[in-house]
């Protein structure tokens, strides 16, 4: 459902020729971080540090900042942008493929936790390390061969190492004194429910706590990932966290640090994109609506294979063509039938100069998407903030 200050914000900015757009409610977003960090705060709960990757919008970090414990970065890029807003931020280095420059600038800007995904990326930060003269903190990324069946996403091949190869890390981290071990690190799969959740983070603690006590590391962390589930044909059914909070709470023991690193679930809920009918048409027995912008601009919905959710906001005057009560094809201005937002979804009506705002574009839209494709104009951003009206 979309609020009456997106509503009123996307009638503006149609009025004034800045359609596309993507309007952010930060209100919405504080709210909803609100209630993630009610639901995880008592004693054993895991501590939450956002997933830049899903939205690292300056507007969106600073808004989350008082929710989290922490940002999760997975790119020197990141690494950068992230200190650059939130300059007072606990941060943890992720992703493979990290270079001798990231490892550096990870180094100088004070990364809490670096999450090293090979014993070759280890040797490498032990070198740097003892270069520098400083001390670094890692957890160790495993990757366990479970079974993955049914989840939106498996996170294998090069994310992080097998158990045999984590074994090979002992010898490196005995030799470099400086690196300090504090734990373990795995994100298996990711459109997980609270449940399956819970059976990831049992999988990944019986295998990482022997580890753990065989490496001797007093007062060990195990990073549980991301992946909390969002269903984007269904929006109103989120990820229980208060079932999940819980869950994770009674697997905790005295002495360990669990630690989430969720992204989309946090986000995604904030975001509209906003956008207008240029046409409507029938096609060979289909109507079709051919929208201004296009999925260059917001990736999801051919990442995802979904019907993007989305609202119509009739305008009030139209001359161009209309239709209504039959299903209709959403597309976009780029030359490629892959240009889909939504196909065959029933509309009341949608009529030429319609508005349409596209939900849940907070997270894994603009930022994934290949803004360049055709030149089209880019979209305008507008960040709504209650709290500075």
């Amino acid at each position: 459902m979309i609020t009456d200050i997106v509503a009123e914000q996307a009638v503006s900015l149609a009025a004034s020729g800045q359609l596309p757009a993507y309007v952010y409610d930060l209100g919405a977003l504080r709210t909803h971080a609100a209630h993630i960090q009610k639901a995880l705060d008592f004693p054993g709960a895991p501590e939450i540090f956002y997933a830049a990757k899903a939205n690292p919008d300056a507007p969106i970090l600073q808004a989350l900042a008082p929710y989290v414990a922490g940002i999760e970065v997975a790119s020197g890029g990141e690494l950068k942008h992230v200190r650059n807003v939130l300059p007072d931020a606990r941060l943890a280095f992720g992703g493979p493929g990290k270079t001798d420059r990231e490892l550096e600038l990870a180094l100088d800007l004070g990364v809490e936790r670096i999450h090293v995904e090979s014993p070759y990326e280890l040797t490498r930060l032990a070198g740097l390390a003892r270069r520098t003269g400083l001390e670094v903190d890692v957890l160790l990324r495993v990757n366990l061969a479970g079974d993955r069946s049914g989840v939106a996403l498996a996170m294998g091949g090069p994310f992080g190492m097998d158990p045999e190869l984590v074994e090979s890390c002992r010898d490196i981290l005995a030799t470099a004194p400086w690196v300090r071990l504090r734990g373990i690190h795995a994100h298996l799969a990711s459109g997980l429910s609270a449940p399956a959740m819970r059976r990831q983070s049992v999988e990944i603690l019986e295998w990482a706590r022997p580890w753990m006590d065989k490496a001797g590391v007093d007062q060990p962390e195990f990073n549980l990932g991301g992946g909390m589930a969002v269903d984007y044909a269904a929006p109103d059914q989120r990820f229980d966290w208060s079932a999940y909070g819980q869950e994770i709470a009674a697997l905790a023991r005295p002495g360990e640090t669990l630690r989430i690193e969720p992204g989309r679930a946090v986000s995604v809920y904030a975001g509209w994109y906003v956008t207008e009918a240029l046409d409507v048409k029938k096609a060979h027995g289909q109507w079709y609506a051919v929208l201004r912008g296009g999925t260059m601009q917001i990736r999801t919905p051919v990442t995802k294979h979904h019907n993007h959710p989305f609202v119509v906001l009739p305008s009030k005057t139209t001359t161009g063509p209309s239709m209504g009560g039959e299903p209709v094809t959403l597309v976009g201005q780029l030359c490629t039938p892959k240009d889909v937002f939504a196909r065959q979804v029933p509309v009341e009506r949608l009529a030429v100069g319609d508005l349409v705002a596209l939900s849940m574009a907070g997270a894994y839209a603009w930022n994934i998407s290949h803004h360049d494709f055709l030149m089209h104009p880019k979209p305008t951003f507008h960040y709504l903030d209650p709290d500075e009206q």
